[in-house]
């Protein structure tokens, strides 16, 4: 009587379908007891960094058989390092993911110089964020606004070449002509804030706003820092309540535009999430699925909120559409952002 009930009762649970417990961990049994590795392509403290981790923690939890996530820190040549380890040397199973800037993504399409990977091939997970870059000064800075700095000169901080806390200062001088006076040698964000702070340097443009409210937040509340200008399509909710305009206004012809346009599209990576090429389609879209649902997870959100970080989730396949589609872009419109990307020294 007991195994008849025993059998009735397995059949009905069957019946049911599984545990909603552990639906997750239904499925492709690949991933159970494995360890996946993170890269992050920037110095530990900044940033991307801080989402890299954010992202690591959480994971693991929604990919099926709940592996194990070891972040690492791999910094160099604005995360192209990282993007050619991906690319190259990486596991190509599934268990090698990377978290780039998204110059790393743009770079071999606007630069002469040869890079190992070819980010065309590169496989998107999806992106924690869509970043809106801007410029900012300090208070007592000798310009208050963008439109001053075409008569005025200001002195701005910059990282390495590649990185955006570089080429979009760059950008700004080579195409539209504004007197920012480069000092460069600083390995990232932090330590330009830190510069900033002791007024070795009077601003940074290329910052992105999500990094900008995580590190200093403190800056705009007691009005430290002014930001005078976005480096973006479309500008941040908040940024564009205030006034701040879009570096694109002070564009001299419809060529010039063109080109300014080509570099934010490159916003929407944001925070962009890699595979390597060849990594077998359904892990990947085992992954995109887990990355989905890690940013929809509440306890992740609700972490996010309290370190200030912006959580806009961007589906792998739509950044794949968006890098296919970069890498269309007419070679004129390419050419032009190439030429204003190439530093040019002021001359004494």
């Amino acid at each position: 009587m007991i195994m008849r009930l025993a059998s009735a009762l397995a059949i009905i649970l069957a019946a049911l379908g599984p545990d909603p417990a552990h639906a997750q961990n239904a499925g492709d049994p690949f991933y159970r007891g494995k360890v996946l590795t993170l890269s992050v392509g920037s110095a530990p403290g900044g940033g991307y960094d801080v989402y890299g981790r954010l992202v690591g923690r959480y994971l693991g939890r929604h990919i099926p058989g709940s592996p194990s996530i070891n972040v690492q820190n791999m910094p160099g040549a604005g995360s192209n390092r990282a993007a050619n380890y991906i690319s190259t040397q990486a596991p190509k199973d599934g268990t090698a993911i990377g978290i780039v800037q998204a110059g790393a993504l743009l770079g071999p399409l606007l630069s002469d110089q040869p890079f190992q990977h070819d980010p065309s091939k590169l496989l998107m997970l999806g992106s924690a964020n869509r970043s809106v870059y801007l410029c900012l000064v300090r208070a007592d800075a000798p310009v208050k606004t963008f439109q001053e700095t075409f008569d005025k000169e200001v002195i701005i901080g910059t990282s390495t070449e590649g990185a955006t806390l570089r080429e979009m200062p760059v950008l700004l001088v080579d195409l539209l002509g504004v007197k920012l006076r480069l000092v460069g040698g600083y390995a990232g964000s932090r330590e330009i804030i830190l510069a900033m702070d002791r007024n070795e340097v009077q601003g940074m443009c290329g910052m992105d706003w999500s990094s900008l409210v995580t590190q200093r937040r403190d800056w705009l509340d007691t009005g430290f820092v002014r930001p005078i200008a976005q480096e973006d399509l479309a500008g941040h909710p908040e940024l564009n309540k205030l006034g701040v305009p879009l570096t694109t206004s002070f564009a001299k012809d419809a060529t010039d535009r063109q080109a300014l346009e080509l570099m934010y599209s490159g916003n929407m990576f944001g925070r962009p999430f890699i595979l390597p090429p060849g990594a077998p389609a359904e892990r990947l879209e085992t992954l995109r699925r887990a990355f989905s649902a890690a940013m929809a997870d509440e306890n992740l959100r609700e972490e996010a909120a309290r370190m200030q970080l912006d959580i806009e989730s961007v589906p792998g396949a739509e950044l794949q559409a968006v890098l296919a589609k970069l890498y269309a872009t007419p070679p004129s419109v390419v050419a032009r952002l190439k030429q204003a990307l190439v530093f040019k020294p002021a001359q004494k």
